[in-house]
């Protein structure tokens, strides 16, 4: 078993595949946190806490306590007892009282992998084992018991931490803070890499240097937000695609996180991951207890690239669940940008004939099926067909579109409710609101009320009536708009502040019905675009909408950064018009085919208006995305340009598990003049093996040449039609 208890030293080690995570109970019974990284040895590394060295941390036994606790590298830090740094855990008791000191009382270790109830979580299986350690930590005076969860994958480098506080005294305790992991750090020499951006600009790197004091990137949006996403990485400054020291954080959870680096007196650096605490409180009544979200840690001693690919494989076979966890997704048609919100059953069922010819799979309907939705200002919350648009009504158009051999998908925004929605008017004390303040708009709605059962049921049966009524096969699940003026007509004063939390609960419970009551159905998530792509909305979608900007070019670097911790099989990708709707750019339909070849594919155009040389090329787009999306789904994926380095390229590859066979794809973003070729080192191969492209099979090649020397990209006139903006091309190895 990986994880291990040292009974004589009272010490803990948690092995994942090659790395090793160890902590121990010093004395008075605090649990203290000693080495995160490559494997070692089974040897005692108490010498490492520093016990015995002045000033300010005396010896055991005879010791100044505040400057012990200020200093001790500690796994699960409280506040109030005289560490002074950022803490994980904090609390408000019945007297008003804020501090915590929690202290070890037992452990248990055992094979595979808890559930945590209400909450998306990574999960065992028996050609991925993991192995799980609890330690139950306690405070006395304030009745509360903490239970410290560890997972240990076997094969893979990668930790799973969460939390479970149980009140078992016989007052009630308030929550204030309750993070999901630390991480101590003995140096500052790292690098923090986070994922930031905006609407349309999704997941943008960002790097820079640790320095004193703290360092954050946060969500107080109520999901995880176009802004920041819940992921960090600390790595060594010389850190790059596959070179240096990673430790990467995933937090498995859709609304407000924190993601904190402190540097401290002593250049330390102690690393906080979890639920935001601005503006949460949790009311513990006695025998009730609060579960924290997971936290994924991953560890590379081999660069970004190899801390990626660990994520990636973590989250296709122990994150995504479901029929199309192991499947090529449908290659689909979304009506969006084709016809925003003027549309009717003629022009879906044209749309549909147009693309039965070209091999697409699926057509689906977008926004303004419902209600009375000519535009973004009304409707929501009237999920009934809009008889207006659909003559003959649902079933019609969706028998329609079967009958040429196309499935069909449908889009829903079931969080939001418009002011001129019937379902407002009746219930207006359903959306999220503040009494006797005046409700912000944002893009024209509300935001319903999903702590409360009465609207989840209501939302789940106005679904469901639409989902039984006609084959449904896909649905893309909207989420157009942040939290403001935070309060619930159904919770008391002192339970409001926990609305932020039950709110994500209620859509992880609404979303887990739906996939129960039809397990047959591929569920997309989409916010705005991708302001919810994060690990748990993985647990209940196998697919996210990446990003609203569905530019080729934008993209190279949405996709790039999304996929520091994303599997690229995860982040839905269409080809769509030009010039585009986002920024008005003209790029070649090869280049756009080639760069949503990455992720799901699919298209977003009117297939009856595009030019008939870009219609021509779709059967050729989609024979070529078949061939090769075993090998983009369940490769390991290789970064090898930057767009946030050099403007000019970028390029990719996919390498199979046996490494037999590779896909290299590469970008010309910007032509140059009087330019030799590029020489681009490949990834991934093997070695020792020969290869060869599939266009030019008599020429063989080394991995090694291919990897250390590399390969030519030449601007073509002509055949490969490298010369000028925007150009693309792949390139098939296949082993000897």
């Amino acid at each position: 078993m990986p994880i291990y208890y040292n009974q004589q030293e009272k010490s803990f080690k948690l092995r994942a595949n090659n790395t090793d995570y160890m902590m121990k109970i010093v004395d008075d019974g605090y649990l203290a946190h000693i080495y995160y990284g490559n494997k070692l040895p089974d040897e005692d590394l108490e010498y490492l806490l520093r016990f015995d060295e002045s000033p300010f941390t005396p010896a055991t036994n005879d010791r100044d306590k505040s400057s012990f606790m200020d200093t001790l590298p500690m796994e699960y830090p409280c506040f109030g007892i005289g560490d002074y740094r950022e803490s994980a855990f904090k609390i408000l008791d019945e007297a008003g009282m804020s501090t915590c000191d929690l202290r070890y009382v037992s452990h248990k270790i055992y094979r595979g992998k808890p559930q945590l109830e209400g909450l998306p979580a990574t999960f065992a299986t028996e050609t991925s084992p993991a192995d799980t350690l609890e330690i139950t930590m306690v405070d006395k005076p304030a009745g509360l018991e903490v239970v410290l969860i560890y997972t240990a994958f076997q094969k893979l480098d990668a930790i799973t931490r969460s939390v479970i506080v149980k009140n078992t005294g016989d007052k009630p305790c308030t929550l204030t803070r309750v993070l999901s992991a630390c991480v101590e750090f003995d140096e500052d020499t790292y690098d923090m890499i986070t994922l930031n951006g905006s609407w349309a600009r999704e997941r943008h790197i960002e790097r820079c240097r640790l320095h004193i004091g703290k360092q954050m990137i946060d969500s107080v949006r109520g999901e995880s937000s176009h802004q920041n996403n819940p992921f960090t990485a600390l790595c060594t400054h010389n850190a790059d695609e596959d070179n240096g020291e990673v430790f990467g954080f995933n937090f498995v959870y859709s609304g407000n996180f924190i993601s904190e680096a402190e540097v401290t007196q002593h250049k330390k650096t102690r690393y906080l991951m979890g639920i935001n605490p601005m503006d949460f409180s949790w009311l513990l009544e006695p025998g009730e207890s609060f579960i924290a979200p997971e936290v994924v840690m991953v560890h590379s001693d081999k660069g970004l690239g190899k801390m990626s690919r660990t994520f990636h494989d973590l989250y296709r076979n122990n994150l995504i669940r479901g029929e199309y966890k192991d499947k090529r997704r449908p290659i689909l048609i979304n009506n969006w940008e084709a016809t925003y919100f003027n549309f009717d059953t003629e022009k879906l069922i044209s749309i549909a004939k147009e693309a039965s010819k070209l091999g697409i799979e699926m057509l689906v309907m977008d926004d303004g099926w419902f209600g009375h939705r000519d535009a973004d200002n009304s409707s929501l919350g009237d999920w009934f067909v809009y008889e207006k648009k659909l003559k003959g009504g649902l079933k019609y158009l969706v028998d329609e579109v079967n009958k040429l051999g196309i499935k069909f998908g449908i889009w829903f925004e079931p969080e939001m409710v418009s002011p001129d929605s019937e379902l407002f008017k009746v219930h207006p004390e359903w959306a999220i609101q503040v009494k006797g303040r005046e409700l912000t708009l944002c893009r024209e709605q509300y935001v319903l009320d999903y702590s409360r059962k009465d609207v989840r049921d209501y939302v789940f049966g106005m679904m469901k009536n639409i989902l039984d009524s006609a084959n449904i096969e896909y649905i893309k699940w909207d989420m157009n708009r942040q939290l403001t003026e935070v309060g619930s007509n159904a919770l008391p004063a002192n339970r409001q502040r926990e609305l932020w939390h039950r709110y994500v609960l209620g859509v992880y419970e609404l979303m887990d019905r739906i996939t129960t009551e039809y397990p047959y159905i591929l569920l997309e998530n989409c916010s705005g675009g991708g302001a919810r792509f994060d690990p748990g909305m993985l647990y209940y979608s196998p697919q996210i909408w990446c990003s609203d900007d569905t530019d080729a070019i934008e993209r190279l670097k949405i996709q790039h950064g999304t996929s520091m911790c994303y599997p690229c099989s995860a982040m839905g990708a269409h080809v769509s018009d030009c010039p585009n709707h986002t920024v008005g750019r003209n790029t070649p339909f090869k280049t756009r085919g080639h760069v949503a070849m990455v992720g799901t594919f699919g298209y977003e155009l009117d297939v009856t208006r595009i030019p008939q040389e870009d219609r021509d090329m779709i059967p050729a787009q989609i024979e070529e995305f078949n061939k090769y999306n075993t090998l983009v789904r369940t490769g390991d994926h290789y970064r090898i340009g930057n767009t946030f380095e050099d403007i000019t390229w970028d390029a990719w590859m996919f390498v199979a598990k046996d490494k037999s066979k590779a896909l290299f794809e590469f970008v010309q973003i910007l032509g140059r003049p009087n330019e030799r070729s590029r020489r681009i080192k490949l990834k991934g191969l093997d070695p020792d093996a020969y290869y060869y492209e599939e266009s030019n099979p008599d020429v063989k090649l080394s991995g090694a040449a291919l990897m250390n020397a590399g390969i030519n990209i030449a601007k073509q006139w002509g055949v490969d039609d490298l010369y000028g903006d925007f150009r693309s091309k792949i390139l098939h190895y296949i082993k000897v």
